[in-house]
C-alpha cells in the first residue's frame, strides 16, 4: 500500500473559473479527506488507483479517478436542483427562486421526524405563520390549524387542504403522513387567489409519493413501535393534603373538620385514582410501497396501517390506507393518470377522566376482604360520582361501547393533451371524485359508568355520507423566448358537494347484547326514543381563473391572477364575485452589479397584493331557518314550528385583502438561507349569525357585518454550521413569527358585543374577566375598604383590580362588580419552532421543537370552570399553594372563603397563566448501515432509529407549577361546544384552546426501521 500511495494536488473552481475555498475532497470509501484553501488549492495523500470525491454546498458532487496522476483539478457545476428547488404553487410548480408569493415548502422526510396520526401534528413548529393548537388529545384527533391568524368571527377559519390537486373533503386523519412526498403552504392572497373563496384562510397543498420514469421496481418498508406513558399526572391532592384542606376549610368557617367520607375507617387510605386508571399506550405503523417506472410511465402503490391506543383504556384509533399513483404517456401528445388515496378508520373512546380527578383519595377501591370492588362510587352531600378504573372498564366489557367507523376514498383522474400545432400549449382535465361515509355507534348499559346502578341503558346510531366531485378544465401554456419566460393557466371548474345524515337515539334497550343494532319500533317503546331525524344539504361552486407567471432574465418576476367564483350558498344577485391578485419579485443577486459579490447566492425582494373571499357558512342561510317546539294540551300532543333565523336576500361574500412584503436570501454558498415577511390582511363584510333582540321574536339572521385586521412578521432561517470531510455535519433551522388581529368594526356602529365577547379594537378571541392582582391581606393599605369593595369578603380571598372612581377621602365609590371586567389579550408575543440535525459518518441525531413567548394559557383545571379547584374539600382538589393565616404569601385563596356559586369568588381568574414555553417535541438517533454491507445483502438500504417524543419542557411557568404540558389539550367540537370542562367558560372566547381534563399528554419511546429492497 505504501508503494502505491502518491501525493495529489489541484485546484477546485466554479464554472466561471473562480476558486472555491472550503470545498471538501475525500478519498472515496475512506475517511481520508481535506479541504481547499482560500485560493481553491488542495493537497491530499491517496492510492494511485483511488477515486476522489469533491463536495461543496450548492454544487453537484463529482467523483474523479486518480489513475496515477499527481495533479487533479476540477471545475464544479452549480446544483441547479438545489438552487432551484421546485415548489408546488397550485395548478403547477415553480422554481423556488422564481416564486413571488408567500409559500413554505416542507418535504415528507422532514414531517416524518415527528411520527403521528396526522400531518398537522408533524407540521407543528415547522412553518412560520402556521399555528397548530391541540384541541383534543384523544387518539386520532386532529388539531386546529390557523394560517396567519383568525379572520372571520363565526364563519370557517380553517385552511383549504388540496390533495394531489383536488380540494380535500375528508377528515384530516384520513391522510397517512408517510404517504406525503411534499407539503406546500400558500399563505398570502397573491398565492392563494388561484383557489378563490376556498383559499381565503390559506391553502395546504399535499402531494403524495409517486414513481419515477425509467426506475426499476423498488420496495420500501417503514415501521415503528412506540410505548406511550403519561407525560405528567394531573397534580391532585393526596390524602394528607385533602385532610388538611378540609381542616383549613372548617377552621376558616368556624366549624369542625370532616376527615372522612363516612367515618374514620377511611383515614388510612391514600388512593391514587390516576394510577388505577392510566396505563401504557402504544403507537405503531407499517407502510409498504412499490414504486418504479418504464420509459413512458411511472407507478407507486402503497399500503399502510396505523394504530394508536391511549393511556386511558378504551381509547384507540386504527387506520388502514391504500395509495395508488399511475402516470402514463401515450405517444408524444397524450398523458393520463390517477392519484387515489383510500382509507378506513376506526375510532373508539368510552370514558372521560373527570371522575378520576374528582375522586377523594380517602376512598378505598377495595372491600373489607381486600378484593377490588366491582364498582367504586362516591357520594357526598352534593355529589353523586362514579369513579372509573382500568379494572372496572375491563369488567364492563361491551357494557360501554363508543365506536366510529369512517371510510373515505379521494381520487384525481386526469388527462393531458399537448396541442401539436402550438409549442408549449396543453389542455388538462382533472376529475376529482370523493366519497366519505361515517357511522357512529354509542351504547351504555343499565347502570354502567354511572353512580345510579339502575340508570337506564341508552344507545344511539348516527350515519353520514358525503359525496363531492370537482371537474377542472385547464389550458396551460409554458414557453421561453430568449430571456423571457411565460407561464399561463386558464381554468374553468365546477364543484358539487352533497351531505346527508340519519340518526336515532333511545333508552331502556331491551336486549343489551344488540348494542345499537336493534333500535327498531318493535323493540323500543315510543316514549323511549330520545332523538331521531335525517338531514340533507347540497352546495355548488362554479369558478373561472386565469394566472400569468412572467419572468425576464430570471431577474424581474411577475405573477398576476384573476378569479371569479359563484356560490350557491349566497343570495341571488350576490352569488358571483371577481377579485384580482398580483405580486412582483426582483432577483437582485442576478443583476450584473452583483457579479463580484460571491458571498450572496440569492437576494430577492417580493411584494404582493391580493383579494380573496369566504362563503364558508351553513347551506341555506339565505333562506332563514325554522325550528320546532312540542306542546302538550292535556291529552293532546302537538308539534309547532317557529322562525328561528330570518332570511336575508342580501347575503353576500366576506372579503379579505392582503398586502405581503418579503425578502429571500441565500448567503455563503447557501450555507445560510431564509426569508423575512411582513403582511397585513383586512377582512370586510364578515359573515355572521347576528343575534337579534328578544323583541324581534326571532333568534338571529346571517348577515354581512363587521371588519377585522390581521398583521404579522415572519422570519425563517436555515443554516449549515459544519460540512466536514471527515463525516461530521450540522444543520439548523428556526422560524419565528408574530400575529396580531383585531376587530375594527361591528354591526350598526357597535363598539362591543359582550354576549359574543367581541370588542372593537381588541382581538377576535379574548378573555373578558376581572384582573387578579393577588389576595386580600390585612397588611394591604386598602384592606380598610374591603367591606366596601367586597361586602362579606374575607382575608385571603382573591383580590381583583378595581376600575371605578374614588371619594375625596380615597375610599372607593362602589363595590367591585361586572363593570370591573377588562378585555385581556391572550395572543403570544411571538411563536416559532426549531429543528437541528447532527451527523457523523453513519450516525445522525435530530431534534424538533416549538416555543412560545408570552400570551395567556387558560387552564380550566385551575379555574372555576373545571370544578377541580373549588377550595372547599367537597371533591378532591388540584394541589395548590393556598392562603392560611400562616401562609399569607400564597397564590391561591383561602379555602372555604367567600363563594360565587360553587366556586371561590373570581375563581375563573385562577386559570390564567403565562403561556411561555420551549418544548422539544422529538429527538431521534439513527444509524444508516454501511453501503458496503448493504450492497452485499438482498436489500438496498437499511436504517434503524430510536425516537423519544415530548422528552422535556423548559421556560414554562405553567409547567413549573403543575408539571403538566403547557400545550393545550382541549377546545371546541364541531358544534362549537367547549369540551372537557364541567361548566361553560363564558368569560373566554370559544376560539381559545385550553388545558382541561382531557386525556393527558404522553411521552413516547419509539423504535423504527426503514428498509429498501
Amino acid at each position: 500500500m505504501a508503494q502505491n500511495t502518491i501525493t495529489v494536488s489541484g485546484t477546485v473552481t466554479d464554472e466561471s473559473g473562480a476558486p472555491i475555498p472550503g470545498a471538501s475532497i475525500i478519498v472515496q470509501n475512506t475517511t481520508n479527506g481535506t479541504t481547499t484553501d482560500f485560493d481553491g488549492n488542495y493537497v491530499i495523500e491517496a492510492a494511485s488507483n483511488a477515486t476522489l470525491e469533491f463536495r461543496y454546498l450548492g454544487f453537484v458532487t463529482q467523483t474523479i479517478a486518480i489513475n496515477g496522476r499527481s495533479t487533479v483539478s476540477i471545475q464544479m457545476a452549480e446544483d441547479t436542483q438545489q438552487l432551484s428547488e421546485v415548489v408546488v404553487i397550485g395548478y403547477g410548480t415553480q422554481n423556488k427562486e422564481s416564486v413571488t408569493g408567500s409559500v413554505v415548502s416542507i418535504k415528507g422526510e422532514s414531517l416524518n421526524e415527528v411520527q403521528s396520526a396526522n400531518f398537522q401534528q408533524a407540521l407543528q413548529g415547522r412553518a412560520a405563520g402556521v399555528n397548530i393548537s391541540t384541541t383534543s388529545s384523544r387518539p386520532g384527533a386532529a388539531p386546529q390549524i390557523r394560517i396567519r391568524g383568525t379572520r372571520s368571527l363565526s364563519a370557517d377559519n380553517d385552511p383549504l387542504i388540496v390533495l394531489n390537486g383536488i380540494p380535500f373533503s375528508g377528515g384530516l386523519s384520513d391522510i397517512n403522513p408517510n404517504d406525503i412526498e411534499s407539503l406546500d403552504i400558500l399563505k398570502d392572497a397573491s398565492a392563494t387567489a388561484i383557489y378563490g373563496s376556498r383559499g381565503a384562510n390559506g391553502v395546504i397543498l399535499i402531494t403524495t409519493k409517486s414513481g419515477t420514469k425509467g426506475q426499476k421496481a423498488t420496495i420500501t418498508y417503514n415501521t415503528y413501535y412506540a410505548a406511550k406513558e403519561v407525560f405528567a399526572k394531573f397534580p391532585m391532592m393526596n390524602a394528607a393534603q385533602l385532610i388538611q384542606l378540609r381542616a383549613d376549610v372548617a377552621a376558616i368557617n368556624g366549624g369542625t373538620p370532616l376527615f372522612g367520607l363516612a367515618g374514620d375507617e377511611y383515614l388510612g387510605n391514600d388512593t391514587d385514582w390516576q394510577d388505577l386508571l392510566f396505563g401504557t399506550g402504544l403507537q405503531t405503523a407499517h407502510d409498504i410501497s412499490v414504486q418504479g417506472g418504464t420509459e413512458n410511465g411511472s407507478y407507486n402503490v402503497g399500503l399502510g396501517y396505523f394504530k394508536e391506543t391511549s393511556v386511558v383504556p378504551g381509547d384507540s384509533f386504527d387506520r388502514y390506507s391504500l395509495r395508488v399513483q399511475l402516470d402514463q404517456n401515450v405517444g408524444k401528445l397524450f398523458r393520463f393518470g390517477v392519484n387515489s388515496v383510500t382509507n378506513f378508520n376506526k375510532t373508539s373512546s368510552i370514558i372521560g377522566i373527570y371522575g378520576t380527578l374528582a375522586a377523594s383519595p380517602l376512598l378505598s377501591p377495595y372491600d373489607a376482604d381486600g378484593n377490588f370492588l366491582e364498582s367504586v362510587r362516591l357520594q357526598t352531600q352534593a355529589d353523586d360520582q362514579w369513579i372509573p378504573t382500568r379494572n372496572e372498564i375491563s369488567r364492563i366489557g361491551k357494557g360501554r361501547v363508543n365506536e366510529q367507523l369512517d371510510f373515505g376514498t379521494y381520487n384525481n383522474i386526469y388527462g393531458e393533451l399537448q396541442i401539436p400545432w402550438i409549442d408549449g400549449l396543453k389542455y388538462r382535465l382533472n376529475v376529482g371524485l370523493n366519497f366519505r361515509s361515517s357511522r357512529d355507534g354509542n351504547f351504555t348499559g343499565r347502570g354502567v359508568f354511572n353512580y345510579n346502578p339502575i340508570n337506564p341503558s341508552s344507545a344511539s346510531y348516527n350515519s353520514t355520507i358525503q359525496r363531492d366531485y370537482v371537474i377542472e378544465n385547464q389550458l396551460l401554456y409554458d414557453k421561453t423566448f430568449g430571456k423571457h419566460q411565460v407561464n399561463f393557466v386558464g381554468l374553468f371548474s365546477s364543484q358539487n358537494t352533497e351531505f346527508d345524515n340519519i340518526g336515532l337515539g333511545a333508552r331502556n334497550i331491551p336486549n343489551e347484547t344488540s348494542l345499537w343494532y336493534a333500535l327498531d319500533d318493535d323493540a323500543i317503546l315510543a316514549e323511549d326514543v330520545t332523538s331521531f331525524g335525517t338531514g340533507y344539504s347540497a352546495t355548488g361552486l362554479l369558478s373561472y381563473m386565469a394566472r400569468v407567471l412572467y419572468q425576464y432574465d430570471n431577474r424581474y418576476l411577475l405573477t398576476a391572477t384573476v378569479r371569479s367564483d359563484g356560490s350557491s350558498r349566497l343570495a341571488p344577485g350576490r352569488k358571483w364575485v371577481t377579485y384580482p391578485a398580483v405580486s412582483l419579485g426582483w432577483n437582485i443577486s442576478n443583476e450584473a452589479f452583483m457579479d463580484g459579490v460571491d458571498w450572496i447566492n440569492l437576494l430577492k425582494l417580493r411584494a404582493g397584493y391580493g383579494e380573496t373571499s369566504n362563503q364558508a357558512i351553513a347551506p341555506y342561510s339565505v333562506q332563514g331557518n325554522l325550528n320546532s317546539v312540542n306542546y302538550n294540551f292535556g291529552s293532546t300532543f302537538a308539534t309547532g314550528y317557529f322562525v328561528d333565523g330570518l332570511p336575508n336576500p342580501n347575503l353576500g361574500w366576506e372579503f379579505s385583502e392582503t398586502y405581503n412584503y418579503g425578502l429571500d436570501f441565500g448567503l455563503f454558498n447557501n450555507r445560510l438561507s431564509g426569508s423575512v415577511e411582513y403582511y397585513i390582511t383586512k377582512t370586510n363584510d364578515i359573515l355572521l349569525g347576528l343575534g337579534l333582540p328578544s323583541t324581534a321574536g326571532v333568534g338571529s339572521v346571517t348577515s354581512n357585518i363587521g371588519n377585522t385586521e390581521n398583521k404579522g412578521l415572519e422570519i425563517a432561517l436555515n443554516g449549515t454550521i459544519f460540512d466536514n470531510p471527515d463525516g461530521f455535519s450540522w444543520d439548523v433551522g428556526v422560524n419565528v413569527y408574530t400575529n396580531q388581529n383585531e376587530i375594527t368594526s361591528l354591526a350598526s356602529g357597535q363598539v362591543e358585543d359582550q354576549g359574543n365577547l367581541w370588542f372593537v379594537g381588541s382581538p377576535i378571541n379574548v378573555i373578558y374577566d376581572q384582573e387578579r392582582i393577588g389576595l386580600w391581606n390585612e397588611t394591604d393599605p386598602d384592606f380598610q375598604y374591603l367591606d366596601i369593595l367586597e361586602p362579606g369578603g374575607n382575608a385571603g380571598m382573591i383580590k381583583v383590580r378595581y376600575t371605578g372612581d374614588y371619594n375625596e377621602d380615597g375610599s372607593p365609590t362602589r363595590a367591585i362588580g361586572p363593570d370591573d371586567r377588562i378585555v385581556q389579550d391572550p395572543t403570544p408575543d411571538f411563536l416559532g419552532g426549531f429543528n437541528t440535525r447532527l451527523a457523523y459518518k453513519n450516525f445522525d441525531l435530530s431534534m424538533v421543537g416549538a416555543f412560545q413567548s408570552g400570551g395567556i394559557l387558560v387552564s380550566t383545571l385551575h379555574s372555576s370552570s373545571g370544578y377541580l379547584n373549588l377550595m372547599t374539600g367537597r371533591r378532591n382538589n388540584i394541589d395548590v399553594d393556598y392562603w392560611t393565616p400562616t401562609n399569607t404569601d400564597a397564590k391561591y385563596p383561602a379555602p372555604g372563603g367567600i363563594q360565587s356559586g360553587d366556586n371561590p369568588k373570581y375563581g375563573s381568574t385562577l386559570g390564567y397563566f403565562d403561556g411561555s414555553y420551549l418544548k422539544v417535541r422529538a429527538m431521534t438517533l439513527g444509524y444508516n448501515f454501511d453501503q458496503d454491507m448493504v450492497r452485499d445483502s438482498w436489500f438496498k438500504s437499511l436504517r434503524l432509529y430510536a425516537t423519544v417524543q415530548n422528552p422535556f419542557v423548559l421556560f414554562s411557568p405553567f409547567h413549573d407549577e403543575s408539571g403538566l404540558d403547557p400545550e393545550t389539550n382541549s377546545g371546541v367540537n364541531a358544534q362549537g361546544q367547549r369540551q372537557n370542562v364541567a361548566v361553560n367558560t363564558g368569560n373566554i372566547s370559544t376560539g381559545i384552546p385550553t388545558v382541561g381534563y382531557n386525556v393527558p399528554t404522553t411521552r413516547n419511546f419509539m423504535l423504527g426501521l426503514n428498509v429498501t429492497f
